[in-house]
């Protein structure tokens, strides 16, 4: 198995291994644009030409990132996959300077075994539980917020943008 940065063919496998998932209520649907859109976020987990597995790593603000679409074949499942994505999106994460990386999970013990903790969802930035709250709104189940905290040196972040809506509201 080797983990790579994702190219634009992987996309439409991507998509679709994401949104298997999907289906079965394990995570957000995204769409073949997003992932385009999207496509230099991923990593994959490959075996030759075979896609076993995906992450995102969205870089939110400043040393904020979250680990997101983690995907991994049914077939591929029990392997390590998984676990070997999210370590790949940790060093990426690390590499880009990040100081902290956060998911939002159905499988917090998975996550908890990688070194995150349960963090209260409002603890994060407001456009993360106001997306989450959109969803929940809509029938899908709340999910866990965990955090890692990633031994970098600490840069001077940016502030926040300022929320204009939120001047208009």
């Amino acid at each position: 198995m080797d983990i790579r940065h994702a190219t634009v063919r992987d996309a439409r496998g991507i998509c679709d291994l994401v949104n298997a998932l999907a289906e079965e209520g394990l995570m957000l649907h995204r769409s073949l644009e997003d992932v385009f859109d999207s496509v230099r976020e991923f990593l994959v987990a490959v075996d030759g030409e075979r896609l076993l597995g995906c992450v995102s790593v969205d870089v939110f603000w400043g040393g904020l990132a979250e680990i997101r679409s983690l995907a991994v074949a049914p077939d591929a499942r029990d392997r390590g996959v998984g676990g070997a994505l999210v370590d790949a999106a940790i060093n990426d994460a690390h590499h880009l300077g990040i100081n902290k990386v956060f998911a939002l999970t159905y499988e917090k013990p998975f996550f908890e075994k990688r070194g995150f903790h349960v963090v209260d969802l409002k603890t994060l930035p407001e456009k993360v539980w106001r997306e989450c709250l959109h969803w929940y709104a809509k029938g899908y189940r709340h999910e866990t917020a965990v955090l890692r905290e990633l031994d970098v040196p600490s840069a001077a972040a940016p502030a926040p943008p300022f929320d204009i809506l939120d001047e208009v509201d």
